[in-house]
């Protein structure tokens, strides 16, 4: 990967908890990434709108209130009408397990649940954006 890895760290809706939000950001930054967190209560247009402004390589969202799906397919639907779907999408919060293949249908490349290895992430996220770099 010859630049730095630039992800978007967003708190879509009214979920108001970002503790595990910013420990992700902060070890993806400890990782060399840029990151570019929202803060809370994004909305689709709000995180749409940073990822174009910011030109990122990776969206990140996380997210509590089990509105994972509902958020993911609508952020998806938006970045296709605006020509970013070529941004891919992780997602991770509280996510139960049978969630993951409907997310990974609706075309999230990454799902973390609660208490995934930070170093797991990294990796994943490294990877994503590699095959997104040869693509």
């Amino acid at each position: 990967m010859g630049e730095r890895i630039k992800i978007l760290i967003a708190k879509p809706g009214l979920d108001g908890h970002d503790r595990g939000a910013k420990i992700v950001a902060y070890a993806l930054r400890d990782a060399g990434m840029e990151v570019i967190y929202t803060g809370l209560h994004q909305t689709i247009d709000q995180i749409v709108s940073t990822a174009l402004q910011e030109d990122v390589d990776i969206i990140g969202l996380s997210i509590l209130s089990g509105a994972h799906l509902t958020i993911c397919e609508k952020l998806i639907r938006k970045l296709k009408e605006v020509g970013l779907d070529d941004k891919p999408v992780v997602v991770g919060g509280v996510i139960p397990k049978d969630d993951i293949p409907k997310l990974k249908q609706l075309g999230v490349k990454g799902v973390f649940p609660g208490g995934t290895p930070l170093d797991e992430i990294i990796k994943t996220i490294r990877e994503i954006a590699t095959k997104r770099e040869v693509q």
